[in-house]
């Protein structure tokens, strides 16, 4: 079983210093960031940049997340940046159809993708968008332009929606979504009770936009001593004795209870952040 990722680290693409630290700051991706990070008058110095670093293989997954796919840059961020040895992965901000998906994936040659909805109608198409290609690999909310888009006031009223994603990820094959990031980079006692929340709904792990986030979106979502103890006796029991039993403590475990197990004891192989 695949350790999953758990930490994504954006990085301004216009800025190679910042991208170079991200690289090295522990996370499980870097995502460079074209879109939203980046002025109007840099993003043509964005992506020669990013290109350069791409042209050769980085040391971690590196996706990037290009613009918007109905402006006038995504076109250019693609054809320059889709066969580089360097990316891992492309990230599509505000899909709203799975139409733009698989244009991507045909106009690329099938690097992976991963697909942002940020508005109504994206997360209305959220299951179609998920099973869009083959070459989409996840989805995931971009929640301050959907906040923004239904006009939602409080982290309570976009829980419908991130629990519609987590379903269609599910329902498509897919991993899990990681959550969004948390804009408050200073705020860790939040991101901690955040990231709990998003645990509780089904997303596994989350995006980050400063270094000292990664720690605590990983303590929060790797299991604790007791999840991994109660993990190890039930893969145990359940290795011994094939097929559904109950455990001494009278706990009822069969072929769904033994996979979370195993999910769970998969997460713990990973190698802590420093």
């Amino acid at each position: 079983m695949t350790t999953p990722a758990l930490t994504w680290l954006y990085a301004p693409g216009d800025r190679p210093p910042v991208v170079a630290k991200a690289l090295v700051s522990g996370a499980d991706v870097v995502v460079i960031d074209l879109e939203d990070a980046v002025a109007p008058d840099r993003k043509e110095y964005a992506r020669e940049a990013t290109a350069e670093l791409l042209a050769e293989p980085q040391p971690v997954p590196v996706h990037v997340r290009v613009n918007a796919l109905d402006g006038p840059l995504a076109a250019a961020d693609l054809a320059a940046l889709a066969a580089l040895p360097g990316l891992s992965g492309l990230r599509l901000p505000k899909v709203t159809s799975p139409e733009q998906v698989a244009r991507v994936a045909a106009d690329t040659g099938g690097p992976p993708l991963y697909a942002l909805l940020e508005s109504a109608l994206g997360v209305e198409r959220a299951y179609r968008i998920a099973a869009a290609h083959p070459s989409l690999r996840g989805i995931a909310l971009g929640e301050a332009d959907l906040r923004a888009d239904l006009g939602v006031r409080g982290d309570a009223g976009l829980d419908w929606s991130r629990a519609r994603v987590v379903v269609a990820a599910r329902a498509a094959g897919l991993a899990p979504p990681s959550q969004t990031v948390h804009p408050d980079t200073r705020d860790l006692e939040g991101l901690a009770a955040s990231c709990a929340h998003g645990r509780a709904l089904g997303f596994l792990g989350r995006a980050a936009i400063h270094p000292r986030q990664l720690p605590i979106i990983e303590r929060a979502y790797l299991p604790t001593e007791r999840e991994l103890e109660e993990a190890e006796t039930i893969v145990k029991a359940a290795t011994a004795q094939p097929g559904a039993l109950a455990l001494p403590d009278g706990r009822f475990v069969d072929a769904a209870v033994v996979a979370t197990a195993q999910r769970t004891l998969s997460l713990a192989r990973r190698p802590a952040l420093s």
